[in-house]
């Protein structure tokens, strides 16, 4: 990636963050459904639930992906035991929930315990996934190596990776027909 593009990239973090902040501002009464410690559901974007996979994703390798195909990131500043992504993080992250431990297709996923909201998140080698809100679609890594701060503590996110190769279907085989075996 060059310097321009990372460049680039900071300044729109930068500025829909501030859009975000001057929106937060405006919000009406009902707190119900938009309380900052939420899932990414709940606090205007979409949570990723389901089962997650190994893709291929351009530009970064061999990535965990939910089961939308969004990339899947994690912070240093978070550790299983310590999630400081919370209120307006969550504005722009959102946890990914689900089962980690879904067919066993990806060796390292696990499931934290939020103490804020008390939901349970996946982490993957200990550290708490998330979607990111500028990731539209599958493929897409726009959060990749991307810096923001929140409540006084500055964040350093990097999709997900593993050496570990996307899983291949294998055919089933071929049903019996009877074929002279007399079923």
């Amino acid at each position: 990636m060059s310097s321009r593009s990372g460049q680039r990239r900071a300044i729109v973090a930068v500025g829909a963050l501030a859009a975000a902040m001057a929106l937060a501002g405006c919000g009406g009464g009902n707190d119900a459904g938009t309380s900052a410690g939420g899932t990414g559901a709940a606090a205007g974007g979409a949570g990723s639930t389901g089962s997650v996979a190994v893709k291929n994703v351009d530009g970064v390798g061999m990535a965990l992906v939910d089961s939308a195909g969004k990339t899947l990131y994690f912070t240093d500043q978070d550790t299983a035991g310590s999630i400081k992504c919370t209120a307006a993080c969550l504005g722009f992250w959102f946890p990914a929930s689900g089962d980690g431990a879904a067919g066993g297709a990806v060796a390292g996923l696990s499931t934290v315990h939020r103490p804020d909201n008390g939901q349970d998140q996946l982490a993957f080698q200990g550290k708490p996934l998330y979607t990111f809100k500028l990731d539209t679609g599958p493929g897409q890594h726009d959060g990749q190596n991307a810096q923001d701060s929140f409540g006084g503590t500055t964040f350093t996110w990097h999709a997900a990776t593993t050496s570990a190769a996307a899983p291949t279907t294998t055919e089933a085989p071929p049903a019996n027909t009877g074929g002279g075996y007399g079923y």
